[in-house]
């Protein structure tokens, strides 16, 4: 009876053995599988992190102007700065504001006569006007002057003859002076900054624009200084478009009023700027616009809608321009802006 269990007995010994090992197999394979798999899960972890990583490093890269670098100004020049200018002269009162509002102050050995803005702007040496002391200005040492071609060709041909690095300018649009500040602010190594300037300038406009939208367009005659309006082409022509004004100036560019043709547009409402001046003294603007023969007529004066306006906002093509759009939204309408 023992003799005959015995086959039968190894038969299911060999059919168990067989069992565990294949069972044995299968976790061992399902283990490994399960490692491949957490490793392979690491792996992709690694890459997402590497990836993050390098997407940071490239953010703050851009951050940083990259040396040598080149730009060609307004008038087709093109400049190349080895590092960020150290010593800066500006020859115009938008430029010397930009420079400190992407936090480049420190960099500036001289200003134009009309730079008050910041306050610091007013302790720097002055180098004139339109007028400037070339003299002056050469004995500074610059490695970068900026200016207006349009308003200082013959100082900015002079200096250039004289091998000093001049980044002339002359923007007609909103855009344009948000261009030039992002321009100013990568050749000074303040891109940061700088896109914070204009990121304020794009949010001012876009908070204009739409609260104007709706708003009934009215005729808009703007006086920024005795005599003299601003048609077409230019930056304030457009500063009153986007505060939901229609400018009755038809003709290009600046350029001194007929004052017949004013009473003819009939404009619904007035801007002038203001002036600096001794005390008591009256802004000769407002007194044109009071006295000129036949203005007493025009709806705007019969009206009162006859508005000052700060003048260096208005008129200067740097960051404080989004302060003029807004003065002058909120002065032809008034009750959108609370």
């Amino acid at each position: 009876m023992k003799s005959k269990l015995m086959p039968l007995t190894k038969i299911v010994l060999t059919l168990t053995m067989a069992a565990l090992l294949m069972l044995t197999a299968a976790c061992g394979s399902g283990g490994n599988k399960a490692n491949q798999a957490a490793e392979n899960e690491g792996n992709t972890a690694n890459t997402s992190e590497q990836a993050a990583a390098n997407a940071n490093n490239s953010a703050q890269q851009q951050q940083h102007s990259v040396y040598p670098l080149k730009l060609k100004d307004v008038t087709g020049t093109e400049l190349t700065f080895q590092s960020a200018p150290a010593r800066i002269v500006s020859l115009l009162p938008s430029e010397t504001e930009i420079v400190y509002a992407v936090e480049a102050g420190a960099s500036l050995v001289a200003v134009d006569n009309y730079s008050n803005y910041p306050k610091e702007a007013e302790s720097l040496p002055k180098i004139g006007d339109m007028d400037a002391d070339i003299e002056k200005i050469v004995s500074l040492k610059p490695d970068l002057v900026l200016a207006s071609y349009t308003m200082g060709s013959a100082v900015v041909d002079k200096l250039r003859s004289l091998q000093i690095p001049v980044f002339a300018t002359d923007p007609k649009t909103y855009d344009a002076v948000m261009e030039k500040v992002k321009q100013i602010g990568e050749i000074l190594d303040k891109n940061e900054q700088a896109a914070a300037v204009t990121a304020h300038m794009e949010q001012v406009r876009e908070q204009v624009v739409n609260a104007v939208k709706d708003a009934p367009k009215r005729n808009v005659y703007l006086e920024f200084a005795p005599g003299w309006t601003v048609g077409k082409g230019e930056f304030l022509d457009e500063l009153i478009t986007l505060a939901g004004g229609v400018n009755i100036a038809s003709e290009q560019g600046w350029y001194e009023i007929n004052p017949e043709s004013v009473v003819k547009s009939n404009p619904d409402q007035i801007i002038y700027a203001s002036m600096t001046l001794a005390e008591g003294e009256k802004n000769p603007i407002l007194t044109g616009i009071e006295t000129r023969p036949g203005w007493a007529t025009i709806n705007a004066i019969k009206n009162k809608q006859v508005f000052e306006v700060d003048q260096d906002p208005l008129t200067r093509v740097g960051p404080r321009l989004a302060d003029g759009l807004l003065e002058v939204a909120k002065k032809l309408h008034p009750d959108l802006f609370k």
